[in-house]
Order: C-alpha cells, then sequence, then structure tokens
C-alpha cells in the first residue's frame, strides 16, 4: 500500500473551498515537528513523555544555560517521537533577545529532502 500524496494541514483549517485543508508530505512533517517542540510533556493523554515543551520555556528567563539545555531536551523529544520520518542532523538554540529560536536541521526519510526549520518562542528574561 503506498502512503497517501496529500496530508490533513496543521493546525486544522478549512480551505479556500470549504474543505479540509491538506498539504504535502514535507509541510506534513514541518507540522509535526513544530507540534513536537510547542507540545508540553504531559499533555497528550496516551502519550505523557511526547514533546519538547519549548512553550514552557516563556517565564524560564533567558540564558546561554537554558539555550544549552533546551537543545539537548529538542533533540532527544525529535529523535524519540519522529525518528522514523526524520533523521535529526542537528538542533541549534538561539538566545536573543527576548526570544529563544530552535532551529532543526534534519533530512526527511521518505523524500530524502534536507530541510532546516526556525521555531521562535517567546521568553521573559528574569
Amino acid at each position: 500500500m503506498t502512503p497517501p500524496d496529500r496530508w490533513l494541514d496543521f493546525p486544522f483549517r478549512f480551505d479556500g473551498r470549504g474543505l479540509t485543508a491538506d498539504t504535502s508530505w514535507d509541510d506534513h512533517v514541518r507540522d509535526l515537528i513544530r507540534q513536537v517542540l510547542l507540545t508540553s510533556p504531559g499533555e497528550r493523554v496516551m502519550r505523557p513523555d511526547w514533546g519538547g515543551g519549548v512553550l514552557q520555556l516563556v517565564f524560564a528567563g533567558n540564558s546561554p544555560e537554558l539555550a544549552a539545555s533546551t537543545q539537548f531536551i529538542v533533540q532527544s523529544s525529535l529523535q524519540s517521537a519522529l525518528g522514523d520520518l526524520i533523521a535529526v542532523e542537528g538542533v541549534e538554540v538561539v538566545s536573543e533577545d527576548a526570544t529563544l529560536t530552535v532551529v532543526v536541521r534534519y533530512v526527511n526519510r521518505r523524500s530524502r529532502n534536507r530541510e532546516v526549520l526556525a521555531v521562535p518562542a517567546p521568553v521573559v528574561d528574569a
């Protein structure tokens, strides 16, 4: 059985025709990475360890130590949750002003495309 060419878009929405919006495989994988990063561990009932918890950092205070620990957590979360879909080549966490940006470099295992995705998360300086 071949996998479908179109996937549900995230966040869920309707397209201009009033139908459920869909997206390509590569965009679907980017959506999944964002979901992993922005979901807090314990938020999903049947998968309590799923998620990177980046949104929990809003009140953590911006620092190089926060960036280093976030890098470790994000890389392990992505490998655990999406290891069958992507090969994580690297995670960089950039701490700048009131924003912590998580940059994920990965290879999409199905399409073999090398991708870079940057996900910003606001933080409050302590």
